[in-house]
């Protein structure tokens, strides 16, 4: 899936510089895979409480139009309860808003986590597949420019 590349012309990492603080081109990459997968994983749970909160609403809105005194069925751990809608509401209401909570601190954990692959893409110099070439071009430049010249030969590329 990921497929290693400095520009000297195919040579491996073991070059002078082809190590960054003791990293090899494959622990880097590895790395930047696990930031981008935990990154995924948070976006996923996200939409998933999304959708959690929708049939929330959803069940909320039909209930607030039943007598509060008719019998509904609430699952709790597996096992239907019993209750009345007057009890059942209020919770339905406070997990709701809970799990309004959760999204927005997901949401801000997956800003950090954006910002954090950003600067390890910048500090290795790690383009994805697919990235336009005067992207790639433009970076290796920019690096030399603030006396990095070392890590402009440490290329990683990843698909």
């Amino acid at each position: 899936m990921a497929a290693n590349s400095s520009s000297t012309g195919g040579k491996s990492s073991s070059g002078s510089g082809g190590k960054l603080s003791g990293l090899t081109a494959e622990q880097v990459v590895g790395t930047f895979q696990r930031m981008r997968q935990e990154q995924r994983s948070m976006a996923s749970k996200a939409a998933e409480l999304e959708m959690e909160i929708n049939e929330h609403t959803l069940v909320i809105d039909t209930l607030k139009d039943v007598d509060p005194s008719r019998k509904c069925f609430r699952l709790v751990g597996g096992v239907l309860v019993e209750r009345t809608v007057k009890e059942v509401l209020p919770a339905l209401e406070s997990n709701k808003e809970q799990i309004s909570k959760i999204i927005e601190t997901i949401n801000t954990q997956m800003q950090t986590k954006g910002r954090e692959l950003t600067e390890y893409r910048e500090k290795y110099n790690i383009r994805l597949v697919g990235e336009g070439e005067a992207e790639s071009q433009a970076t290796p430049s920019d690096q030399n420019s603030e006396g990095g010249g070392s890590k402009s030969g440490t290329g990683v590329l990843v698909s």
